[in-house]
């Protein structure tokens, strides 16, 4: 067998190869209910938001770091939301949010970080903050929404346009960057992008001999320059074999394999290759394991997860198979003509499907509606499906379901009109929720950064106190959170996190 580098010459008089058909690209923003945050007086995002044009600027004025999907009326928050604040302090804030974030802060986090605001004013022209930014977004599988941000700032220029063109590779429409490269090679410094956006250009030979070139110089090593041989032509694949895929992979190499022939599976990957699997060139349990690592950060619409799964009959039992099985019951449950013993069998089943994963609330949001409708309830059912509806954004309409009957459905009630009892509360917990929804400013340790004008570095101080589903955080410092948040009238914000925690906290 040859090797990669006896091979590089074929490709300087080799023909081209085949010209790659574009991958079909999904419309994100109706995917993205789950970013909304609604402010008191505020439009609701998700009914309110308009679709932005996306379109490619410069970077210069405003500052890349102001560039946002979601405007000052759709999310409430003002523009002056980051720019007394300094870059390296949200930097840090921004990188240290959780892989796996709850999901009331999670829309709060989406809300965040596509807000429409002024960069803070040491943002500079290294787009530092935005980055990072797009890097929160990237870690939640928020592919989509981050391309459109970063195109919006303007991701032809030096300092965006590696994160646009790893976003846009990622999301398979990687056509826009590749063409702003071609037009201008020093937008990036990697020979492996140009090299890859000449071939998708149809300049074969040109890309050819950058590679053999950079092969040379050392610029450019194993695996890469097996890769993009056998990309610059797929019939040298008999001659020699694919490599092993690095532990560190990049969107890159990742299109690479997929485009040899040696697609990799993106169950061990980070979360954002799972968009990879929702191209319509996976298998439909492929499909669906990627829809709930993205669901699960509220990266896809619970909406789309459902409608994958109630696809087709399931192809077997146990495992993913058997939480579809589960959901296409409840479907049934609440269906036409269906018997009030069949919503008592496969509530729980679902429930507890959904549970194993993490997919309580996403659940919750798919049916909570239907079961309001279908009240009332077989009693044996009615105290889940009330949690159920809590858990989703009509949590105010619990007691439809079920009348509160103890201390605990007293709390919760309250809760979900905004004034929960300390006399009610049977944790600590609970009471240091009950005390959160009783302040009347921020916490002392945010009063300071709000008066500053520092909201949105407030706003992040906070969430990281209430943000662990683990329980590892003091109470008293959710009931600091909480009481921040309303203060930045981030109300039902506040309502649905404190629910959450009690209802799916190690308390519950």
């Amino acid at each position: 067998m040859r090797s990669s580098s006896a091979l590089l010459a074929l490709l300087l008089w080799s023909g081209p190869a085949p010209a790659q058909a574009p991958l079909s690209a999904i419309e994100w923003l109706d995917e993205m209910g789950t970013a909304a945050v609604t402010l008191p007086d505020a439009p609701d995002t998700a009914d309110s938001a308009d679709r932005p044009d996306v379109t490619v600027t410069p970077l210069g004025a405003p500052r890349a770091g102001s560039a946002g999907l979601l405007p000052t009326a759709t999310t409430g928050l003002p523009r002056a939301l980051w720019e007394s604040s300094a870059t390296a302090a949200l930097t840090r804030h921004i990188g240290r949010l959780p892989e796996r974030p709850l999901p009331a802060m999670q829309a709060l986090y989406y809300t965040l970080l596509l807000a429409e605001a002024d960069a803070p004013p040491d943002s500079g022209a290294n787009a530092t903050f935005l980055r990072a930014r797009l890097a929160a977004l990237r870690r939640f599988g928020a592919v989509e929404p981050a391309l459109a941000l970063v195109e919006r700032a303007g991701g032809a220029h030096p300092a965006l346009f590696d994160a646009w063109l790893d976003l846009a590779l990622l999301d398979g429409r990687e056509d826009r960057a590749c063409a702003a490269l071609a037009d201008t090679p020093h937008l990036s410094t990697d020979a492996r992008a140009r090299i890859y956006c000449l071939a998708r250009a149809g300049d074969w030979q040109t890309a050819a001999l950058i590679l053999h070139g950079a092969e040379a110089s050392g610029a450019i090593t194993e695996p890469d320059v097996t890769l993009l041989a056998l990309h610059l032509e797929p019939g040298l694949i008999e001659e020699i074999s694919a490599p092993v895929p690095p532990k560190d992979m990049t969107p890159l190499r990742f299109r690479l394999y997929e485009s040899i022939g040696a697609p990799l599976g993106t169950r061990d990957l980070p979360r954002a290759y799972a968009m990879a699997d929702l191209r319509g060139t996976a298998g439909w349990k492929a499909e669906i394991v990627a829809a709930e690592r993205l669901a699960q950060t509220g990266a896809l619409a619970a909406t789309r997860l459902f409608g994958l799964y109630t696809e087709r009959t399931p192809a077997a039992s146990g495992g993913v198979w058997g939480r579809v099985a589960a959901v296409q019951a409840l479907d049934r449950a609440l269906g036409p003509g269906a018997g009030p013993g069949t919503l008592t069998d496969a509530l729980p089943a679902a429930w507890e499907g959904a549970r194993a994963i993490g997919l309580e609330t996403v659940l919750s949001e798919i049916f909570a509606e239907r079961l309001l409708a279908a009240a009332p309830l077989p009693a044996p059912v009615a105290a889940r499906a009330a949690e159920m509806v809590l858990l989703s954004p009509l949590y105010a309409r619990a007691g439809e379901i079920r009348a509160p009957a103890t201390a605990h459905d007293r709390f919760l009630a309250g809760l979900a009109g905004g004034r929960p009892r300390a006399t009610d509360a049977g944790t600590r917990m609970q009471s240091a929720i009950a005390a959160g929804f009783s302040a009347t400013s921020a916490a002392p340790e945010h009063r300071r950064l709000i008066s500053e004008g520092r909201l949105g570095e407030a706003i992040l101080a906070a969430a990281a106190l209430i943000d662990d589903r683990a329980g590892r955080v003091a109470p008293s410092a959710v009931g600091s959170a909480l009481s921040t948040l309303r203060a930045a009238g981030l109300e039902d914000t506040a309502r649905r996190a404190a629910l959450q925690i009690v209802l799916l906290g190690p308390d519950r």
